[in-house]
């Protein structure tokens, strides 16, 4: 829609143009002011504006000759009409923005009226409901809403004006454009003729050029041929160097021939010793298992005779049987009556002492009754009894009376009788009173004790019995003692009393706190105490306040009641650290242990004295649990003395015996008692317990030790070494327990706090280490076994080592070790020794002095040498295993006057001290001055132990890492070392690495290599990009530089191989070779460098994704959205098919979405997308949303030969000498990008389609920032005379946040497309990450055609 136009003069246009100092718009105040730049601009135009006979004029003067004033002014005038482009550029974008702020202000004021109508209608509800203070907040924002419609109509007012005035300005600025319509076109066509001007220009140059090329390649092709000449010289040479080649070869082959036939020959006889060393060993293994067989049918044999034994014993015993049965008696009835008659003397005898003791408690206490039960007559009447019903109060009498007379128990038990026929009751409790009763027999109560177990109330313990309904009268009186509530009452004034009585003491401004009175002693602790007797304690109280205090007695716990009595007489008022005294009295009735608190009640606080009371234990313990008796000499009887203690006040039973030895105190007591609560009728049940056990006590007495010890070995051989087994069978146990044995005590009685000293008794037989265990076992179940062993050494000379091993650990060859080995003796008499060592041995071991006298009961030290040799595998024999390298060389000593020598072992690992370095030559071949080779060496430890090691005397041109070549090796470890090479000058190296080792070993490494001054260098070797994103670009310059001036060779370096001639003095190219399919660009890649020269090349990084990679995505995002349309159309027709009810077409239907993903037809889609599908644009875009980013290294090479590229012909390459090669290293990071186009699906192509000129067409962009910081935007400059106009550029976009650019594309003439090419860049603030800007473009703005609309008059 078009607006009206007017026309405005000049000054109207000056007065009307906005500020534009710092692009604000202030809306608050509608005057603009003129700037200064504006006047130059009025004067221009009045210039433009003349009569048309002074234009003649000027036309008249141009023509004739052309003044600086004249080009001067033309500059103005082209400013002119730029600034006046300018001008309604802006005042067009700001026309734009006050339109839009007053469209903002009219919906403002819409929903102000809206809010006014509906306060309105609120205020009007309220009013009817009288909520005055509702109605008062909605008056009071009435009151704020009608003030902001005000102010906002005042601003729509304000902004119309401005609206206004802007645009009269902007139809006046349009007025003045058309004016110079004419001044434009006559620029256009000066801007032309200097176009053909410079055509021309550039014609002549390029006529120029073309002459210097053919020189150039004149030049060219002169170098060509000397170029070819020299290289068949070299092909001549490098003939000559493969004859001679081919000749030394096939005299090495010779030589190797004759060394592999001597490595096979050494290989067959190692072979054989392996056969033969096999041979030995699976004949020891036969001879082995020959032994287990033999040990297998003696053990077999002993199992036999233990077996036989045990049926003997079972025979004995049935003959004892039938003696007794033989005689006409029972003897099973025999045994019972003989055990029942003893355990009923003993009840007996325990009942009538317990009983006297018993009967003055039970007295006071039925005293106690009778006086209560008259208490209770008195306040409640008793229920009604009858006169055949006895109380519990009658029974007791009439027990004691009739145990006082002697009457027997019939009387007893028919009173039982009829006391269980009136009130029926389960089985009788029993009161344990000492240790003893806990083992009576359960049939052997006497009645005289059931009668005791009683109820109080009779009839309490009968099911049938029913609680005595008491009548109304008497629900009315009160209990004895009062209600539940009265207690509550008396407990809440009693404990308000004792608050009243307690209260704090402060002396001094000091408050006390803590224990009021402390006690001596702390516990009041009964030990050991006896039933029956009374034990007393006193202790004392000391009043550790800070004043005058009270004590009173509270009194003991209720589990403490019966046992104990306190005896204390107030004190009254106590000064600070008086005492007084406690007399505590305790009288033990039952056999256990008791804990509680006696309290007390002081004037600040109660406070508590902690009561125990313990009965008689046993503490038993030993002294030792190991007897060490030393060495002693085989004949030799030696004894020591182990302790038993008992610190209980309890004595006890014991008995030492054999840990293997099985004994029982209790001698059955438990399996006879229990006998006789079984009948008569048992008695074949009986008989089959006592043969068991009398079979079980033969089997223990009669056999012979050694069934034990060979069961465990039967059991222990299948999973012992079967060296162990057979060494264990040939020793005799029973020998081998009769070294070591108790003394003459061996069990008794051990009474309380006291101890009994038991001998054991070493009398060795054999040589060899004796070792027994032994335990004490107990009568007193309560004790636990103890356990103690005895160890000893028996030996059969008087001269011994300590050391039987002297074991030198670890050792290398051709090193010396020494150790000092020391000779015992017992004897009274000095005695000569000899010191021998074996004949295998005697060139590598040695013991000094050869002979020697010990003193008479003194040591003698001999000195050990030993220097293993490289022969000692093959000198030692059979002390030396050469798999495990371990050598057992035994050592003699020979004492005078003595058959039997002393021998001991000397024990070592032999292994070398040689360190492996692979491989032992290393060529490196040809290497540049300005690069460095590296190759890995590895080096082996073959030996067993740690080994330091380092290269020394390494030349300047070579280093070794890591640690500079110096470092540790564990044993048979291997180790990689990089050898880096790098030459200072062109020559030919040879040169020696050397390790040594710690222990001074030398080892070689031969190194060769050709060093190459090539005549081309770099300005840089290695190029590190900064971190790029996605599809941007990073740009590193460098230079190839030419420095090789002259051939002077005492002024400097001259570039050449090895030892080869120089390269001579002249123009020399070089190429590029870039990888493959890599996002590296090098321009350029090929070009010539003259003598002291450079060359400047540029470096291209431009990470993009992979096409294969977009391409299956894009396939991908098509599959998913056929099989949408599938679906969708699937359902579609389903719905279809379920109206029309046809089967075959729902068949049909459902085959169809199966053929939608065949491999065919994903060629088609692959072989259909293109780099400008819709498809393949959103699989990139989303693939670098997705993009986690990479690090690539490429290292490319710079190949180089002499001469210049433009003298070759056209298929003539230049001769690049691979030796004289460069190479770049590129560092390559890619990240992903920051920002991303998230509009039109991705896309970074805006078309804005046609567009006619003098409209606008308006595009908008959204971008995203996907990045973890904010960033700021930077847009680059787009041509400010061109068409395109960024409307809204912004400087800021937060993490995560998208924002929208408006583009507008305004056509000034007709054309077919007008492309631009856009960047937008986004640097990080934050100054720790912003160390790189991450670009993001814009890749094409076009306007795909201008048209000139028709003009209607």
């Amino acid at each position: 829609m078009e607006e009206p136009t007017t026309l405005v003069s000049d000054e109207d246009l000056v007065d009307s143009l906005p500020a534009i100092d710092d692009e604000r718009i202030q809306l608050e105040d509608p005057e603009f002011e003129t700037d200064p730049f504006l006047l130059g601009f009025e004067d221009t135009i009045r210039l433009g504006c003349c009569c048309p006979a002074k234009e003649e004029e000027v036309t008249t003067e141009k023509t004739k000759k052309t003044t600086t004033r004249d080009r001067v002014q033309a500059f103005h005038l082209r400013k002119s009409l730029n600034l006046l482009d300018k001008l309604h550029e802006e005042k067009d974008l700001f026309i734009q923005k006050t339109r839009g702020e007053l469209r903002v202000c009219h919906q403002r004021m819409d929903l102000l009226t809206k809010q006014q109508e509906s306060l309105a209608a609120e205020i009007a509800a309220e009013r009817e409901a009288n909520n005055m203070a509702a109605l008062g907040r909605l008056q009071a924002a009435s009151r704020r809403l009608h003030t902001e419609l005000e102010n906002e109509k005042d601003l729509q007012s304000k902004i119309t004006a401005m609206l206004k005035d802007s645009e009269n300005a902007m139809w006046h600025i349009e007025i003045q454009k058309g004016q110079f319509e004419d001044v434009r076109k006559r620029n256009e066509e000066e801007a032309e003729a200097r176009l053909r001007s410079l055509e021309i220009h550039a014609a002549q140059q390029l006529q120029k050029e073309k002459e210097t090329l053919e020189k150039v390649e004149r030049n060219r092709l002169l170098r060509a041929r000397k170029s070819l000449h020299v290289q068949k010289e070299l092909g001549l040479r490098h003939q000559k160097l493969v004859e001679d080649a081919q000749r030394n070869h096939k005299i090495a082959v010779k030589f190797l021939k004759a060394s592999l036939g001597r490595v096979r020959e050494q290989e067959q006889k190692e072979e054989m010793e392996s056969r033969k060393h096999m041979k030995r060993r699976m004949d020891a293994v036969l001879a082995l298992k020959n032994n287990i067989t033999a040990s297998r049918e003696t053990l077999k044999k002993f199992q036999a005779w233990g077996q036989s034994r045990a049926e003997v014993a079972k025979q004995k015993a049935l003959t004892e049987k039938e003696a007794i049965l033989a005689q006409g008696g029972d003897a099973f009835k025999h045994l019972f009556h003989q055990r029942r008659h003893q355990e009923l003397e003993a009840q007996k005898r325990a009942f009538e002492e317990d009983q006297k003791l018993r009967k003055q408690e039970i007295v006071s206490r039925i005293l106690k009754e009778e006086a209560e039960e008259e208490h209770r007559k008195k306040r409640q009447q008793q229920p009604s009894k009858t006169t055949d019903q006895w109380t519990l109060r009658d029974k007791t009498w009439k027990y004691i009376s009739d145990f006082c007379e002697g009457k027997t128990a019939i009387t007893t038990n028919h009173l039982l009788e009829n006391e269980m026929a009136l009130h029926p009751k389960p089985s009788c409790l029993l009161k344990v009173i000492s240790s003893e009763s806990m083992q009576m027999d359960l049939g052997s109560i006497s009645t005289e004790e059931e009668i005791l177990a009683e109820p109080d109330i009779p009839g309490l313990w009968s099911k049938d019995y029913k609680s005595y309904q008491v009548s109304k009268e008497d629900m009315e009186r009160k209990p004895v003692g009062g209600t539940k509530m009265d207690k509550d009452i008396l407990a809440r004034t009693m404990e308000q009393l004792r608050s009243g009585v307690v209260h704090k003491q402060v002396v001094s401004g000091r408050e006390f706190k803590g224990r009021p009175f402390n006690s001596k002693p702390e516990v009041i602790h009964f030990k050991d105490f006896d039933i029956g007797k009374v034990y007393k304690k006193k202790i004392t109280l000391i009043n550790a306040t800070y004043t005058i205090n009270y004590c009173k007695l509270v009194g003991v716990e209720e589990s403490l009641k019966d046992f104990i009595h306190i005896d204390f007489d107030p004190p009254g008022p106590m000064s600070a650290g008086m005492s007084c005294e406690v007399l505590v009295t305790f009288k033990p009735m039952i056999n256990k242990d008791l804990e509680g608190n006696v309290s007390f009640l002081a004037q600040t606080g109660g406070f508590s004295v902690p009561l125990k009371c313990s009965t008689k234990k046993c503490s038993l313990s030993l002294d030792k649990e190991l007897i060490d008796f030393g060495s002693y000499v085989v004949g030799e009887t030696t004894s020591r003395i182990i302790t038993l203690t008992n610190v209980g006040g309890l004595g006890t039973r014991f008995k030492f015996l054999l840990d293997s030895e099985f004994f029982e105190m209790e001698e059955h007591q438990p399996i006879m008692k229990m006998s006789s609560v079984f009948t008569y009728e048992d008695k074949s049940l009986y008989e089959k317990i006592i043969n068991s056990l009398s079979e079980q006590q033969l089997d223990v007495d009669g056999s012979s030790p050694l069934d034990i010890p060979s069961r465990k070995e039967s059991e222990k051989l299948d999973e012992a070494e079967v060296t162990a087994v057979a060494s264990a069978m040939t020793m005799v146990p029973s020998e081998e327990q009769a070294e070591i044995t108790l003394g003459e005590v061996t069990e008794g009685e051990i009474g309380p706090f006291s101890s009994i000293k038991v001998p054991i008794i070493f009398n060795p037989v054999i040589p060899g280490e004796v070792q027994t265990k032994f335990k004490v076992m107990f009568k007193n179940s309560q004790c636990p076994t103890l356990y103690f062993r005895a160890t000893g050494i028996a030996v059969d000379v008087p001269v011994w080592v300590p050391r039987a091993t002297v074991d030198l650990k670890i050792c290398m060859y051709d090193r010396l070790y020494q150790d000092s080995i020391t000779v015992h003796t017992r004897s009274k008499a000095a005695l000569r020794l000899k010191f021998e060592v074996c004949k295998e041995l005697r060139g590598h071991i040695e013991l000094l002095p050869e002979t020697g006298y010990i003193q008479a009961q003194s040591s003698y030290s001999v000195q050990l040498k030993f220097l293993p040799r490289y022969s000692l595998p093959e000198d030692a024999g059979k002390y030396f295993d050469q798999d495990s390298r371990v050598l057992e060389a035994p050592m003699t000593i020979w004492v005078a006057d003595q058959i039997k020598p002393v021998g001991f072992t000397v024990q070592a690992i032999v292994t070398t001290s040689d360190l492996e370095i692979s491989p032992l030559e290393i060529s490196f071949g040809y290497c540049t001055i300005y690069e460095a080779i590296r190759t890995e060496i590895s080096l082996s430890n073959l030996s067993l132990l740690p080994q330091e090691f380092g290269f020394v005397g390494l030349p300047k041109y070579v280093d070794i890492q890591p640690n500079d070549g110096f470092g540790t090796i564990l044993p048979l470890e291997t180790l990689q070392l990089d050898v880096i090479f790098q030459p200072i000058k062109a020559k030919e190296y040879r040169f020696e690495l050397v390790c040594k080792s710690e222990i001074n070993r030398c080892f070689k490494v031969s190194c060769q290599a050709v060093g190459v001054h090539p005549p081309l260098e770099l300005s840089h070797y290695q190029i590190k990009f900064s971190a790029t994103a996605l599809y941007g670009t990073t740009v590193s310059t460098l230079y190839v530089i030419n420095s090789h001036l002259s051939m002077n060779k005492l002024t400097h370096s001259l570039p050449r191989i090895g030892s080869e001639e120089a390269t001579p003095v002249g123009p020399t190219s070089f190429e590029f070779l870039v990888p493959p399919n890599s996002p590296i660009t090098i321009s350029p890649s090929v070009g010539t460098v003259l003598p002291g020269k450079r060359c400047l090349v540029q470096v291209a990084f431009q990470p993009v994704l992979p096409h294969e990679i977009i391409l299956e995505e894009a396939i991908h995002i098509l599959n998913k959205e056929t099989e949408t349309k599938l679906f969708r159309k699937e359902t579609t027709q389903r719905k279809e098919q379920w109206k029309q009810s046809l089967p075959v077409v729902r068949v049909h239907n459902r085959d169809r979405p199966t053929r939608a993903s065949t491999p065919h037809t994903q060629e088609l889609q692959r072989q259909e997308l293109s780099a400008s599908s819709n498809e393949y644009q959103a699989a990139q875009a989303t693939l670098a949303r997705t993009f986690q980013g990479k690090f690539d290294r490429f290292v490319v090479p710079c190949v180089i030969a002499s001469g210049d590229i433009k003298d070759r012909k056209a298929s003539e390459p230049l001769s690049f000498s691979p030796y004289n090669t460069l190479y770049l290293e590129l560092w390559c990071p890619v990240v992903a990008p920051s920002i991303v186009v998230t509009s039109n699906e991705g896309k970074t192509v805006v078309n804005f389609g046609d567009i006619a000129v003098g409209h606008r067409g308006i595009r908008k962009i959204t971008l995203q920032n996907i990045s973890p910081e904010d960033l700021d935007l930077e847009f680059s400059v787009l041509n400010p005379h061109g068409p395109f106009v960024l409307l809204n550029p912004s400087r800021k976009l937060c993490s995560g946040e998208t924002q929208t650019l408006v583009l507008s594309f305004s056509p000034h003439e007709s054309i077919l497309a007008q492309m631009i090419s856009w960047n937008l860049k986004a640097v990080c603030p934050d100054p720790v990450l912003a160390n790189e800007p991450v670009e993001a473009k814009i890749s094409r703005l076009s306007g795909a055609q201008c048209y000139q609309p028709a003009t209607h008059g």
